[in-house]
């Protein structure tokens, strides 16, 4: 297996692309401290990439995939076909997910989280640069160090918030 350094990016590329495409451009901002590896620079699927196609890229995308972002909108939830599927192979192969609330919830949002993932061991937080970089730095340390009894939602309380100038 290869060396895990990648961010994978779940969300849905009908309704939420333009987050995707913020997220990707405070990357490219020399000016703001923001950076992730993203995992969707690998090997691009064209628009005529059948299902199977599409999930064997992004499976290997996933190989090299140390925390996986999935972007919460609103019909997030309803989407089974690669939603679901990339949720439940990143819980399959133990890579930690950063639930981001696009609606600004700092906890999990108990009408728009997918339902795969609401009882797991998951991080929630809001769309927001500062919160996002910092789930980043320190959520896939704390998954992987956690009891394998430990379930449920998790979020940051308000004094990371306070310190994140948030």
């Amino acid at each position: 297996m290869s060396y895990r350094n990648k961010t994978y990016v779940i969300f849905d590329g009908d309704e939420d692309m333009w987050a995707y495409r913020y997220m990707r451009g405070w990357k490219a901002n020399e000016n703001i401290d923001f950076n992730f590896f993203d995992a969707h620079d690998l090997k691009p699927l064209t628009d005529r990439a059948g299902e199977d196609t599409v999930k064997r890229r992004l499976r290997e995308r996933l190989g090299d995939t140390k925390q996986a972002i999935v972007l919460i909108g609103e019909k997030t939830k309803n989407l089974y076909r690669f939603v679901r599927w990339e949720l439940e192979t990143c819980m399959n192969l133990g890579i930690p997910i950063i639930a981001v609330n696009l609606n600004g919830q700092r906890s999990q949002d108990e009408n728009l989280c997918p339902p795969v993932i609401r009882d797991e061991y998951v991080v929630h937080i809001p769309f927001k640069l500062k919160i996002i970089q910092y789930a980043l730095d320190n959520f896939p340390g704390e998954y992987h160090r956690r009891s394998q009894s430990d379930k449920g939602p998790r979020l940051y309380n308000d004094s990371v918030y306070r310190q994140l100038g948030l």
